[in-house]
């Protein structure tokens, strides 16, 4: 009992670290108004919902999980290597709604005005770039993610959770090693071997063709990873070992897809994350764009 005392102590001494999807949390403030057509437009023109929203969702998570430090990563464009590799990846989506084109470099200066690092690599996505900080990070912090993508959850390990965002402003889902166990049955590195089974379909790729969410976690229950569900072939039903047989190649080519990468060239230290911000640079940020109601957020 002493020890556990000990160790829980030492945990609360950790700095806190949140990496934010800044892309998962700006396209999420923007359907969300514009969906009924309220960009909130201001005396100069320019659309602010996305950004208005996005720095309620910053601000909310913020107050609710009281980091000492913050960090948005962003994508740097559509083309990554993911793309090279598969030409078909995410290229079922639709070009940017034209409301929201001026609010991505508008959205990165507000988070500037907070003195928050905004950070992207082209031809890596935003996953990839907090993959690689949060572990990082996870030796001097506690890492929380805050997204709505569940594809990060795959970096869920001791010192790393993810904050699963939900329907309103201030409702999470936070998941670490034994609740992402309790949900999934899995471990939180399976994932990348669950999403080479079932694809993905808003990322364009296939997986394997009749295999999904029900039948990919009895398999990787059973026989732990891609390989070992590929070397038990004969244990399988007919069914299963001939929709996989005729899909090992996207099998492997899903599973690099869908994997995170934890080794691109960025870096962030917490010392440039720590959460304080100079009041005036924000109001200043506020008025240039006319975004009112953020004050309660404020410290």
């Amino acid at each position: 009992m002493e020890l556990r005392s000990i160790e829980i102590e030492s945990q609360e001494k950790l700095p806190s670290l949140m990496l934010v999807d800044g892309m998962a949390l700006l396209f999420r403030a923007f359907y969300a108004t514009a969906m009924s057509g309220q960009f909130m437009i201001n005396s100069k023109g320019m659309p602010t919902n996305a950004i208005q929203g996005f720095l309620k969702h910053l601000l909310t998570a913020v107050n609710h999980f009281e980091p000492s430090h913050v960090a948005v990563c962003w994508d740097m464009g559509s083309k990554t290597f993911r793309s090279e590799i598969f030409t078909e990846y995410k290229a079922n989506r639709p070009e940017a709604p034209v409301e929201l084109l001026p609010q991505f470099d508008a959205v990165k200066e507000a988070v500037q005005a907070f003195d928050i690092p905004n950070i992207g690599l082209h031809g890596y996505e935003a996953d990839d770039c907090i993959g690689t900080i949060a572990k990082e990070a996870k030796a001097s912090s506690r890492v929380f993610i805050l997204t709505g993508d569940q594809d990060l959850l795959q970096l869920i390990e001791e010192n790393i959770s993810v904050v699963l965002l939900k329907k309103g402003f201030g409702n999470y889902e936070v998941h670490d090693t034994q609740s992402f166990l309790d949900w999934k049955g899995i471990s939180p590195r399976q994932m990348i071997d669950l999403k080479a089974l079932m694809g993905d379909p808003s990322d364009n790729y296939p997986g394997v063709k009749g295999i999904g969410e029900k039948t990919a976690l009895k398999l990787l229950q059973a026989y732990d990873n891609i390989e070992g569900i590929l070397e038990n072939l004969l244990s399988l039903t007919r069914a299963q070992r001939e929709k996989i047989e005729a899909a090992v190649e996207m099998l492997h080519l899903s599973r690099q897809l869908a994997e995170i990468k934890c080794d691109v060239p960025v870096a962030c230290t917490l010392d440039q994350a720590k959460w304080e911000y100079n009041k005036s640079a924000v109001s200043e940020m506020l008025n240039e764009y006319e975004i009112r109601g953020l004050q309660r957020y404020l410290a």
